[in-house]
């Protein structure tokens, strides 16, 4: 157990807010003055149509700890920040990065180098519960209140409890960070680290392309014509939600739209058969969705949209035998190295070794995903597995 420097972690009298340009260009001044510091960010999926960035934490230490966070809808000039939050020869700490690496970049135009992501760190180091709370609790002994987890941060002004919990998020990162390094390092393990981190730093969010139906999933055991109701009825949804500014969730569910698209409703009698669609909402939006989904029913039979489907990789008695003892060493290995075998390397990666079967180095590094770190430490027995 590690004792936390609780005279640097106690919660601040007044967390300041940061609201204008000129407030922004200090604080990228004082940013860039540092080695280190810890980022963090709150959204609003859970309340609006188009989620977005509505807060940004940072703590850092200049002579003693400083927490801030910054209210992007304020309408501040962020530029000053950016060239800051590029530079890869300052460390930003974050947990669980992913999603507020994207977040970040398609909001803000904020790219972020230097990463070093304390919940990857964790998963490397074989610790079971990554999150930050429990992290927090293993190490330091905090309790973590999460009770505006799923708070909307668009909201203003924000109160003094919410700015407290969202300090709390960046407040002990620095002093994690510091324990995860050594330990990686002890187990030579924080080059593994830093190419997932590099990895992280590329990720953004992928427009999607064609129909809605194809991300919508129970869509590939629908008719045609089942198809073409889905893709009315989640027209229709987003339109609803876009004028409400709230999740397409929140208008109707996923599954109450995939019964809709399996009965293919074209009255009001029909719409009580869908045991998933609640008395209340066919009240709300019961004609609503037999007005979207009527021009479905009219398409011609020869117009009706289709599944797209990828043609099934025939079973292979010898790729089978090969990727089951491959399943067989990553467990073995994982347990050797305390890992979490899909942490150590995933399912894809097996299946696609197991199909291709690499006979050397270069050919295993042309495998799709595989990473260097995962070469490296595990090349030479992948090959003696499928020899």
């Amino acid at each position: 157990m590690n004792k936390l420097d609780m005279t640097q972690a106690q919660p601040e009298t007044t967390i300041p807010i940061l609201t204008t340009s000129r407030e922004v260009a200090q604080l990228a001044q004082d940013l860039r003055q540092l080695s280190v510091f810890a980022v963090d960010m709150e959204a609003d999926s859970m309340h609006s149509f188009q989620e977005k960035v509505c807060l940004i934490q940072f703590t850092y230490h200049s002579n003693t700890e400083h927490t801030v966070l910054l209210d992007p809808l304020a309408g501040a000039d962020l530029a000053p920040l950016l060239p800051v939050l590029a530079d890869p020869k300052i460390r930003k700490i974050f947990h669980a990065a992913d999603y507020d690496v994207r977040c970040l970049y398609r909001d803000c135009n904020i790219e972020i180098r230097g990463l070093f992501d304390t919940m990857i760190a964790s998963q490397l180091l074989g610790t079971e519960r990554v999150g930050l709370a429990d992290v927090l609790n293993k190490y330091f002994s905090i309790t973590l209140d999460k009770k505006y987890q799923r708070a909307d941060w668009s909201k203003r002004p924000l109160p003094l409890p919410m700015c407290e919990y969202a300090a709390e998020d960046t407040r002990y990162l620095h002093q994690l960070a510091l324990i995860l390094e050594k330990e990686l390092q002890e187990k030579d393990r924080l080059w593994w680290a830093q190419e997932e981190f590099e990895l992280l730093e590329a990720a953004r969010f992928q427009v999607k392309q064609g129909p809605a139906f194809l991300y919508f999933k129970g869509a590939g055991a629908l008719t045609p014509r089942g198809l073409a109701v889905l893709e009315a009825l989640l027209s229709w949804r987003d339109g609803e939600a876009q004028r409400r500014n709230c999740p397409p969730y929140k208008v109707l569910g996923n599954k109450t739209l995939l019964s809709l698209a399996h009965i293919c409703p074209s009255s009001l009698d029909e719409l009580n058969q869908v045991d998933d669609f609640a008395p209340r909402l066919i009240e709300r939006y019961g004609r609503a969705c037999l007005n979207a989904l009527q021009p479905a029913l009219q398409i011609d039979a020869s117009e009706l949209p289709s599944f797209p489907r990828t043609e099934r990789l025939k079973r292979d008695a010898a790729v089978d035998n090969r990727l089951n003892k491959l399943k067989r060493w990553r467990q073995a290995k994982a347990s050797k190295l305390e890992l979490d075998a899909g942490i150590l390397i995933n399912n894809a990666i097996l299946e696609s070794i197991a199909r291709h079967t690499p006979k050397n180095a270069e050919q295993l590094a042309h495998i799709s995903g595989i990473k260097s770190w995962q070469q490296r430490v595990l090349g030479t027995e992948i090959l003696a597995t499928i020899a």
